[in-house]
């Protein structure tokens, strides 16, 4: 029954790759429950969890964690998104061989591998007025 809501409602976000009926599912659940907050892709980014944020405090190093708040259930499904795409997506294996070259820890280009794929989940699911209220 998901599936069946999720395909009518936004087929588009499962045609990506790496995600799944359930993590469009939790993608449409997150947006349809605050339209207001989701202005920009940095405000879905923040909504979800993975909006960078600078290490330490004062003078900062240039390094960025991944913000601790947001909502955990979309955090983790991008997050699935990711790993999928690590193991699975050619162009994802090239961005991490190239970004491990380059010195780059695991944590830090799942860091920029999240936000990527949230910046594309933002343009997938505005685009289309189909994403607004879900009918049953």
């Amino acid at each position: 029954m998901i599936e069946l809501l999720v395909m009518r409602q936004a087929p588009q976000l499962v045609e990506a790759f790496g995600i799944g009926v359930d993590t469009a599912a939790e993608i449409l659940i997150v947006v349809g429950d605050n339209p207001e907050r989701i202005k920009s892709e940095a405000a879905l980014a923040k909504l979800a969890g993975v909006s960078p944020v600078p290490t330490g405090s004062g003078t900062t190093s240039g390094k960025h964690r991944i913000n601790q708040g947001g909502h955990r259930q979309l955090n983790a499904a991008i997050y699935r998104t990711v790993i999928v795409r690590m193991q699975h997506h050619a162009p994802t294996k090239a961005y991490v061989a190239r970004r491990t070259v380059e010195g780059k820890s695991k944590r830090d280009i799942v860091r920029c591998l999240k936000r990527y794929v949230i910046r594309e989940v933002y343009h997938l699911v505005k685009a289309h007025p189909r994403t607004g209220p879900i009918s049953v």
